[in-house]
């Protein structure tokens, strides 16, 4: 897609290797879970946070889960089964946009 060019992406070649990098920069793993103890308007992001999302089918392995800093939940009404990854992500992302001042001016 031809938004790329907006945002820096980083390929770890595993787990490992992004826990190294994650330690050398301080980065805090926010992780998105219908496990998460924090509701997303509750938490309070930084810039430099990462935010993880599972898959939708089986969300992240325990130790993933473990390992995050903060666990977030979007909630949602009584009854509604789940979310879409991607709808997920990108409240969440624009969330986190916001309260870190990082939101695009209006046009």
């Amino acid at each position: 897609m031809d938004y790329a060019e907006n945002v820096p992406v980083f390929r770890h070649s595993g787990w490992s290797a992004f826990r190294d990098w994650q330690a050398g920069t301080g980065a805090r793993l926010i992780l998105f879970t219908t496990r998460g103890a924090v509701r997303l308007e509750h938490h309070a992001f930084r810039p430099g946070d990462v935010l993880l999302f599972g898959r939708e089918s089986a969300g992240v392995p325990d130790a993933v889960h473990a390992a995050a800093d903060a666990r977030v939940v979007i909630p949602l009404v009584a009854g509604a089964r789940s979310m879409n990854v991607a709808v997920s992500a990108g409240i969440a992302v624009w969330e986190a946009l916001r309260q870190t001042g990082q939101l695009p001016p209006a046009r």
